[in-house]
């Protein structure tokens, strides 16, 4: 039911905390709502990740928002997150304001320009109200950080803005649970508690019996009703916004791993999504690594995206991993860098601006002819693109199309050939098309064998025949035998429907869908 100003109704999700799976559950109940025929929209007025995303007019938002966005069916827009902080070293982030990057500023910086960007979250979540029946919103942290809550612009002021009921999430998995609830709803302001209108227990192991009392308990302590208890599942996952997610190490594959594949740890990775359908697949172990020894017994090396190129190239020199890659690529090892990797992979990295650092020349790893400079102008677009490369790791899916998207300051270029008997180096993609428009363009570069390759597409192994050859030259280079099933793992269609019946089947959607007056 909409408004008296014919507003859709909002819900709000909140946490005790971050990781507690406010992402999951508000993915889920957008796949919720639009299965039952509204039309939803996901927001968050301001997410702080370096997982991102590119919408179709070229803004860039949080990748969370756009995996919600594609639960609930529709486009995603930079409305659903019209502020995204980048972080970058020295407490300063890059901020980005509907989809458009407006500067790098200290955090301090950041706080006294939060009063002129509440007008454009109330613009915003008014559009999206107006254009969808329902806005599911996400929070941030927690909404009881008393040092922070002054100036906070995503937790109970925007349930304020939205007149949105809220639901308060916490984790039972990382322990006090219970004293988490209640703590939380103490150090609200009593509107604040007001606006709690039920509680969820998430990430739970083991027989639902046993919180009984402690249910209870909740409920006699706080009077706010507990909707619902989901169970832990690794298998029905959302793409992580924060790296802290990867500090476990692995992602281990269905079954047992044959295939181990590594991916560099970069102290600011970003867009680590990239490598979640390989982790996906049977029969591969997919490891994040920090150190040089755990390179041993790496089927293939990826360097990721990252936030601070020249930084992170930095930290590979250090700590003694840029020679090893150097080493372990010249015995025959794979190698594949994305974005910022690709960067690495060149001979050199210029900033003559200062967009990233104050060196205006750093040598890079020297296992590609490219070399790399940095400009202000930020580079966010969807793209269409056709492999091309006639060796090597995507040789065999050649000729066929992939989507992707394209997220970098700076451009790449090849500078030389081998030697004067080599044919000229291709990339080993072309794009055919950015932002709907047509061209033909190279993309990324790659060695004459075909070993060693870079690119700047994000999303890549999303495209199942692209992960199939990458996995099977992998097996062919080890011995093993491929796995049929490779490239044909469950859609991320079948992901959120199987997330959808999870928590509908644990949680109180009646109840749920008569605090938003719309019926389910």
């Amino acid at each position: 039911m909409r408004s008296a100003y014919g507003l859709a109704p909002s819900l709000m999700v909140q946490g005790t905390s971050s990781s507690v799976g406010k992402s999951v559950l508000v993915t889920a109940l957008c796949r919720i709502f639009a299965s039952a025929g509204y039309r939803v929209a996901p927001f968050k007025s301001q997410n702080m990740a370096l997982n991102s995303a590119v919408t179709v007019d070229g803004g860039e938002i949080g990748r969370a928002q756009a995996v919600q966005a594609e639960a609930a069916g529709v486009e995603p827009t930079v409305d659903m997150n019209p502020i995204l902080l980048k972080p970058e070293e020295d407490a300063r982030c890059q901020v980005v304001v509907r989809g458009r990057p407006v500067g790098s500023f200290h955090f301090s910086e950041y706080n006294r320009m939060k009063p002129d960007l509440l007008p454009v979250i109330r613009e915003s979540l008014e559009l999206l109200r107006g254009a969808y029946d329902l806005v599911l919103i996400e929070g941030a942290g927690s909404p009881a950080e008393v040092n922070l809550k002054a100036d906070e612009i995503v937790n109970m002021r925007v349930a304020r803005l939205a007149e949105s009921p809220v639901l308060l999430v916490g984790d039972i998995d990382r322990g006090g649970v219970f004293a988490a609830l209640v703590g939380t709803l103490e150090l609200l302001e009593p509107t604040e508690r007001a606006a709690v209108q039920g509680l969820v227990i998430n990430k739970f192991r083991g027989d639902p019996a046993l919180l009984t009392t402690g249910l209870e308990f909740l409920m006699r302590r706080t009077g706010v009703p507990v909707l619902g208890v989901l169970p832990y599942c690794s298998d029905l996952q959302v793409p992580a916004e924060d790296s802290m997610s990867l500090d476990g190490g692995c992602w281990q594959g269905r079954g047992e791993g044959w295939l181990d594949i590594v991916v560099i740890r970069l102290p600011r990775i970003a867009n680590f999504d990239d490598f979640e359908p390989l982790a996906q697949e049977r029969g591969v172990r997919l490891r994040f690594i920090r150190h040089a020894h755990e390179l041993n017994g790496a089927d293939a090396i990826i360097l990721p995206g990252t936030k601070s190129t020249v930084t992170d190239l930095e930290f590979l020199q250090q700590n003694g991993l840029a020679r090893l890659i150097c080493a372990r690529a010249a015995s025959g090892t794979p190698v594949l860098g994305i974005c910022g990797g690709y960067q690495m992979l060149g001979q050199e990295i210029r900033d003559p601006k200062g967009v990233e650092s104050d060196r205006m020349r750093v040598p890079g790893l020297g296992l590609l002819p490219v070399v790399t400079e940095f400009s202000p102008l930020k580079t966010t677009q969807r793209v269409s693109a056709r492999v091309t490369a006639r060796v090597g790791l995507f040789a065999t899916v050649a000729g066929s199309m992939v989507q992707g998207y394209e997220i970098h300051m700076g451009q790449s270029r090849i500078i030389e050939v081998p030697s004067p008997c080599s044919e000229p180096l291709e990339g080993p993609f072309t794009i055919t098309e950015r932002q709907g428009v047509a061209t033909e363009e190279r993309d990324g570069a790659m060695d004459q064998t075909g070993n060693i390759v870079g690119t700047y597409l994000h999303g890549l192994f999303r495209n199942g025949p692209v992960r199939r050859t990458f996995l099977t030259y992998l097996a062919d280079r080890k011995g093993v035998a491929p796995d049929p099933g490779w490239g044909t793992c469950s859609s991320v269609e079948a992901t959120y429907d199987g997330l959808a019946r999870l928590v509908a089947s644990h949680l109180d959607m009646a109840r749920i869908a008569k605090l938003v007056n719309l019926p389910l």
